[in-house]
């Protein structure tokens, strides 16, 4: 009877967390052909397919989700034991940055993971508007950071793909030539910067009535029916509608949400960290 061994769990976390195989393969440190052999091998014994393809990499099957969190706790539970034993225990400080609208559901499940493996490390988290964290890394105020950008750089590890969209509430239409009532990020930022340069594309007139630091505040003055927001189509809900069309808006860019490092080589308990977000951004809400 076939085991599932450790080694081919390691390879499916590492393409499963990259999203593609040859990611996957560079993060583990084997040619794209030897990880490729080891899915395989994986899916062999498990009878089924652990991925569905696509053009763009690879995407977790019914059965890759059910195996994914196994997979994570067992290999990180033998790299905890690795440590202990061997005493190579990561330590020190970490200074973390995590945008608010996303901290909410994510930091407890990220600092959680953490610290359940590496308890000697001391978190230092600023959970706030992400506009400063490339600055804050810049000048080394911070150590690692998550925020969303239009188009990443090589330094920039994209975590996750939201496509965006003009939305109003589902019980409230408004009509395309009125003056349109629009709500707004308050700060500088990508997403105040992506809704002016699509309001202007455009072309008709609009107001903005509404001003928020945050996502859960956009939203809010949408769905009281105050006002139209761009937003990403991962916060989509019954109570809400898509107006591109029917109001005459174009195509809007997706957000990347991407992770940095303030370090040009991971050190200490980043790459440990690293892991852990990508845990949590991976799974599903």
């Amino acid at each position: 009877m076939d085991n599932l061994d450790s080694d081919l769990l390691r390879t499916f976390v590492a393409v499963a967390e990259a999203g593609s195989v040859t990611d996957g393969a560079a993060r583990i440190h084997r040619s794209q052909s030897a990880t490729s052999l080891q899915i395989k091998r994986l899916e062999a014994i498990l009878g089924q397919p652990v991925f569905d393809r696509h053009g763009r990499g690879v995407a977790l099957s019914d059965t890759g989700q059910k195996l994914f969190p196994v997979a994570q706790e067992v290999t990180a539970r033998l790299d905890a034991a690795l440590r202990e034993i061997s005493q190579n225990t990561v330590s020190g400080k970490l200074r973390l940055g995590i945008p608010d609208d996303h901290g909410r559901t994510k930091l407890a499940e990220i600092i959680a993971n953490f610290t359940r493996h590496h308890p000697k490390v001391e978190l230092d988290v600023t959970c706030a508007l992400s506009t400063s964290f490339p600055e804050a890394l810049d000048k080394t105020l911070l150590d690692l950071a998550v925020y969303e950008v239009e188009r990443p750089s090589n330094h920039e590890e994209v975590l996750y793909e939201d496509p965006t969209c003009w939305v109003s509430s589902a019980h409230r239409k408004f009509q395309i030539d009125e003056i349109l009532p629009v709500a707004l990020f308050d700060h500088a930022c990508w997403w105040r910067d992506a809704a002016v340069s699509s309001l202007k594309a455009r072309g008709k007139p609009n107001r903005v009535v509404y001003s928020s630091q945050s996502v859960s505040g956009v939203i809010a003055a949408v769905e009281a029916g105050i006002a139209v927001g761009l937003l990403g189509r991962s916060s989509l809900h019954a109570g809400l509608s898509v107006v591109n069309e029917a109001l005459g808006f174009g195509n809007t860019p997706a957000s990347k949400l991407v992770m940095r490092s303030s370090k040009p080589k991971d050190q200490g308990p980043h790459e440990a960290m690293k892991a852990a977000i990508r845990a949590a951004f991976m799974a599903k809400p």
